[in-house]
């Protein structure tokens, strides 16, 4: 069990020493939950912001003589093994310490995920992302350079896809036919969402407005469910998914397949549920032809008839990602990665009318939204992939609620994740 080969690192003073480029508040929480695990610390946090880390790091009682700020792999790797926690603003660095035994990276950018993770499987280190939208981005391409380098690549457990991924594998495992596999979001979808919009909201719970509007606007969950699909095979129904009202009592009746009813249009497909009762959990429908296999999962009250939803009610962010980082550094095994070929993509939809000059945002800004669609319809469009959007400049306009392409901006043509994307879609061609 894991929990006892974690507190024997413990007992041994021998814990599993993390590098992990974090930054805001998923930062700081990627800190807290850290401190609270036995076996395993973080060794070196990547972030930009210095005070920010040290905050993180003096928040969890460690004392300020001991957190150390240095920016070459000498000094790092000096700190670590005397003891110290050390803050860098490279988070490429992270790669190069031989006492840091495993890295994660933790942020919301595709740019910085591909920055780790391709230092990494240039330096044969292992790496674990909590930063899904990296995988969507580019995580074909992070998979096949890790697999030729003999690196370990895997995105964590936590958010959606990794909860997900653990209860897909579970009813596969016992022969049951999925029909959908899916989440509960948060809040009700609303494409046009600002952070202006969302300042009141992000104010109670004391989160980035930005960071609000990117879950409300769906740019998160496309991203989220992108990933999935490009683990399982599970593909949306239609461009965006269905996104149905629904509650545990009757998301079973909802997702059977439409011979029965339901409005699934075929067997192993993805979507995602609106309303309060499934909020924030992860689910696969399945189907059960056998009947003596139906009555007993209607006797144990898992439902009834011949469809039946497992639910996972909560899924935990970084809090529960040290597991699959601890996993992946002891027993080298992968949580979640894509299959060889991408199933889904995100692309780039304008929020507003767009000119020439303007430049695309964050997720969750004004300018842009993400909406999922099968990869090979993304292709056809020559759609921008969202992960690479921050920062692109409009050459062209592109009035609101269409898809911006490729051709359509300027890019940073020098940036890790643009030319990992292209080494990618010229694998696929």
């Amino acid at each position: 069990m894991i929990h006892k080969e974690l507190a024997r690192r413990q007992a041994e003073d021998n814990p599993i020493r993390v590098g992990a480029s974090a930054i805001e508040w998923m930062g700081s929480g990627l800190v807290a939950a850290f401190a609270h695990v036995p076996g395993m610390e973080i060794s070196v946090l990547a972030n930009a912001d210095v005070e920010e880390g040290v905050e993180a790091f003096l928040a969890t009682g460690l004392k300020r003589d001991q957190i150390v700020l240095a920016d070459t792999p000498g000094e790092i790797e000096d700190a670590v093994r005397a003891g110290k926690r050390v803050i860098t603003r490279d988070p490429r660095l992270l790669a190069q310490i031989d006492a840091v035994d495993i890295v994660t990276d933790s942020t919301w950018s595709p740019a910085i995920g591909a920055d780790v993770a391709e230092a990494c499987i240039e330096n044969g280190k292992d790496v674990v992302l909590v930063n899904i939208e990296a995988d969507v981005t580019v995580g074909h391409m992070l998979k096949k350079k890790a697999k030729d380098a003999g690196v370990l690549y895997s995105v964590s457990s936590g958010d959606e896809p990794g909860c997900l991924m653990e209860l897909f594998d579970f009813v596969k495992s016992i022969g049951y036919e999925v029909i959908t596999v899916g989440k509960g979001k948060n809040n009700a979808l609303d494409t046009s969402a600002t952070p202006e919009m969302m300042a009141e909201s992000a104010a109670k719970s004391d989160k980035d407005p930005v960071q609000v509007a990117s879950y409300v606007d769906g740019t998160k969950t496309m991203f989220e469910m992108t990933c999935a699909a490009n683990a399982t095979g599970c593909r949306p129904m239609q461009r965006g998914m269905t996104g149905p009202e629904a509650s545990f009592e009757n998301v079973s009746e909802i997702f059977a397949l439409e011979e029965d009813g339901g409005i699934s249009q075929f067997p192993g497909n993805i979507d995602f549920v609106q309303g309060p009762s499934m909020s924030g959990g992860v689910f696969v429908t399945v189907r059960v032809d056998d009947q003596r296999i139906q009555d007993d999962l209607n006797y144990l009250k898992v439902g009834s008839g011949k469809y039946f939803t497992f639910f996972r009610h909560y899924h935990l962010w970084f809090l529960e990602a040290p597991i699959s980082i601890a996993k992946a550094h002891m027993h080298k095994q992968v949580w979640l990665e894509p299959l060889d070929e991408p199933v889904a993509d995100v692309m780039t939809v304008a929020k507003r009318d767009l000119q020439p000059g303007d430049i695309l945002e964050r997720f969750g800004g004004y300018t842009n939204y993400g909406v999922m669609d099968l990869a090979e319809e993304a292709r056809k469009l020559n759609a921008l992939p969202v992960g690479i959007s921050p920062g692109a400049k409009i050459i062209k306009p592109v009035r609101a609620g269409e898809i911006v392409t490729w051709d359509n901006v300027a890019l940073d043509e020098d940036s890790t994740v643009v030319k990992l994307r292209r080494q990618q879609d010229a694998m696929f061609q």
